[in-house]
């Protein structure tokens, strides 16, 4: 009798647990058995794993055969623990010789286990014995980075390219089961992974699929409101009736964004592909614009196995929610805690997930129900009363947490007559030189900084409180709005170039908290 350890990982949210694939193999009635809290996939994966031994050429053992989980209160699903569970088998059932030596035998008589400390294995086995791909590559070798300096990780071929962009980390590409075997006994080699060519994602290139905001003729209020949000990272809403530019304006904002750096990127493929999705890696932040009819559990993430939703498939990006109050209020209310937070936790019986969701917000919508509320032209036909409940779809909590509310006018003339407006890649340069001036300063976008923040960077003088005073007095703001507004007018200030915020500047940022005409 015998055992064998083999380290696997998994995977909750982007969240990487390590998992101890301990296997015994001992004398007894054969039997097969996978303890420590297994799921369906994994508890199927004895018929696989069995099949995959023999048809790679092994023999599977004829004695009990026993399968620990470790930790055994931590749920595991997935096929991605057969390959693991099927070299345990082999290293306990001595069919395995360590190599550099013929008979690699032990003062004992016994073969001597190959050493697997510094290996990580997840791979998915057919009845052939091939290593099927697995779900979330990135995410294990993310995980595997991180908690694992010096480790080796044995992925599926289909899956090691692209777990090989995780830098620091050494990836091997396992074809067949056979395979595998081979290597640890030093008889061949598994290939090293290599990144997938991704010439066509330079920055060069990315930025030139990106919708110019030169597109976008008039406006002049709404584009700077634009830019302002784009440098300080502040959540927006515009209001306007049909054909003010609204949708226009938001698809152009990751164009203003800066580029994401290699670990932001890698954390966004990683992402989606816990989706299922393989993406190239890319420097250009995501835009993500669920429809109105979306679920709670589409928009934050959910189901019974939790996936990231549309606010965490838009992490490091833009989230735009296009005709706002159409959305269900149990809907809208589920972005409060993660636009404070930057994070969604969902809570389950056995465990809470939480993911990333640092996402920028982008909100439109129609001033009344008919949409033409402000129309120098076109005649509302709206009550006090439709107009008040259209807009009480959007509760007053969550109105407080966006940073910038404006409204779009419509434009008079043809807008065939406007001069283009100026290019994204001049906005850009001003937006990423005030981003870099906040990082030096507080080393985090102004969106986010706390109150401590707030008091040593947003100081005003007598006569810019003054003016404050005056607007927390006429429009009641709450405590939560005011640091909002300071948040903003630092922002307006850092794009200016100056040290203290102005006059100037409180008022710009009064003036983008104001939705209706």
């Amino acid at each position: 009798m015998s055992l064998a350890v083999v380290a696997s990982r998994a995977l909750y949210g982007l969240e990487g647990c390590a998992v101890r694939v301990e296997v015994y193999v001992g004398a007894g009635l054969p039997s097969f058995n996978v303890v420590g809290l297994p799921g369906a996939g994994v508890r199927e994966s004895r018929e696989r794993v069995r099949a995959a031994i023999v048809s790679s050429g092994y023999e599977f053992p004829a004695g009990r055969v026993t399968v620990n989980l470790a930790p055994a209160d931590l749920p595991k699903d997935s096929g991605r623990f057969d390959l693991p569970i099927a070299l345990g088998i082999l290293l306990a059932s001595a069919q395995l010789n360590a190599p550099g030596s013929k008979e690699a035998t032990s003062k004992q008589g016994r073969c001597v286990q190959p050493d697997v400390s510094r290996y990580v294995l997840a791979g998915e086995l057919s009845l052939t014995g091939a290593v099927m791909a697995v779900n979330a590559p990135l995410a294990i070798a993310l995980a595997v980075a991180r908690q694992h300096a010096g480790a080796v990780l044995v992925l599926p071929e289909a899956n090691a390219a692209s777990a090989a962009r995780v830098p620091g980390i050494h990836v091997l590409a396992a074809r067949t089961l056979a395979d595998v075997a081979a290597h640890f006994s030093g008889v061949s080699s598994l290939p090293v992974a290599t990144p997938p060519d991704e010439k066509l994602n330079v920055p060069d290139a990315c930025q030139a699929a990106v919708r110019c905001l030169s597109d976008v003729r008039g406006q002049p209020q709404a584009r700077r409101a634009l830019e302002v949000a784009a440098a300080g990272g502040h959540s927006l809403l515009m209001s306007g009736p049909p054909g003010t530019g609204k949708s226009m304006l938001a698809q152009r904002l990751p164009g203003l964004l800066p580029q994401l750096d290699t670990e932001q990127s890698l954390e966004v493929c990683a992402l989606a592909g816990l989706e299922g999705i393989d993406l190239p890696c890319q420097v250009q932040p995501p835009f993500r614009a669920p429809h109105h009819s979306a679920s709670a559990a589409a928009l934050v993430g959910g189901g019974a196995v939790p996936r990231p939703g549309e606010i965490s498939r838009a992490h490091r990006g833009v989230l735009f929610l296009d005709e706002l109050p159409e959305f269900q209020r149990h809907v809208l209310e589920c972005l409060r805690e993660p636009l404070e937070t930057g994070h969604i936790s969902i809570a389950r019986a056995a465990r809470t997930l939480t993911f990333p969701a640092a996402f920028q917000l982008v909100a439109a919508m129609n001033p009344c129900p008919c949409g033409w509320l402000g129309h120098p032209v076109r005649p509302c036909a709206c009550t006090p009363d439709s107009i008040a409940k259209y807009r009480q779809r959007i509760s007053g909590p969550l109105l407080d947490r966006i940073d910038i509310q404006i409204s779009l006018p419509a434009t008079e003339g043809h807008w065939l007559d406007m001069p283009p407006g100026e290019a994204s890649a001049s906005v850009r340069q001003r937006v990423q030189a005030c981003r870099a001036r906040q990082q030096r300063r507080q080393n985090c976008h102004n969106a986010t900084l706390n109150e401590a923040g707030i008091k040593a960077y947003c100081k005003l003088s007598p006569v810019t409180a003054a003016l404050m005073k005056q607007a927390l007095v006429r429009w009641h703001w709450s405590a939560r709005t005011a640091s909002r507004v300071l948040r903003v007018a630092r922002t307006v200030a850092d794009l200016a170039g100056a040290d203290e915020i102005a006059e100037l500047h409180i008022a710009e940022a009064i003036h983008f908290r104001q939705p209706w005409p």
